[in-house]
């Protein structure tokens, strides 16, 4: 099978064009309980420097916001961009930019990066080109939050792929600390391999409570 090419820049402004919010990420309760659960996750208490990819209007932006010293939150189109500034209006603290991952990667080091329903978007060899961006310039004591939706869909990678990339691109210079698995998304919290106590990454399972969300994201 042909590897997919990562989505361009102008199928998200295309679907933002068609829908402000086409997955739904201010309004659904799968949403919520999935952004309440990343933030619980979190590997590093009030970070210093922290990065998103893929913020969208910025409603998961805006709940990192009072964790965090500085806040870097990055998405491809230039209107959605508009969206999340509004979003985050009374936020002084986060910074909004527009940027093509892998192509294009924030200068310095961070303590916190997140990569929330992104990664898949990509293809192969773009999330190990990522991976490796985001392994260099974490902290010494930074760690990496992954979220990735595992239904069906059309795209690049599927989330498992996409996860299990990233993370074998990453090793061993970092570890899975944290793993968790809802029956629509997984979640992988990584930190550097140096770092000392902790414990061994918990297994990911599942939670037939979660809700349900079929193939919304096909």
């Amino acid at each position: 099978m042909t590897p997919k090419p990562s989505f361009t820049p102008e199928y998200f402004r295309a679907m933002y064009e068609a829908d402000p919010d086409p997955w739904k990420f201010a309004t659904s309760d799968y949403e919520r309980r999935k952004y309440q659960a990343t933030i619980a996750a979190l590997p590093v208490r009030q970070p210093a420097r922290v990065f998103e990819a893929g913020c969208s209007i910025g409603v998961l932006t805006r709940m990192l916001a009072p964790l965090a010293g500085h806040v870097l939150a990055a998405d491809v189109d230039a209107r959605t961009l508009e969206r999340a500034r509004a979003n985050c209006a009374d936020c002084p603290n986060v910074e909004f930019r527009r940027m093509v991952l892998p192509g294009e990667w924030p200068a310095g080091r961070f303590d916190l990066m997140l990569f929330s329903e992104v990664l898949y978007f990509m293809s192969r060899d773009d999330v190990a080109r990522t991976a490796h961006l985001a392994a260099s310039g974490l902290s010494e004591a930074g760690g990496i939050v992954l979220v990735n939706w595992t239904g069906l869909t059309n795209y690049p990678c599927g989330g498992d792929e996409a996860a299990d990339l990233f993370i074998a691109a990453t090793a061993p210079v970092l570890r899975v600390r944290h793993a968790h698995r809802k029956p629509e998304y997984r979640l992988d919290v990584l930190t550097r391999s140096s770092l000392q106590g902790g414990s061994e990454a918990s297994p990911i399972t599942g939670d037939a409570s979660a809700e349900t969300m079929g193939d919304a994201r096909a």
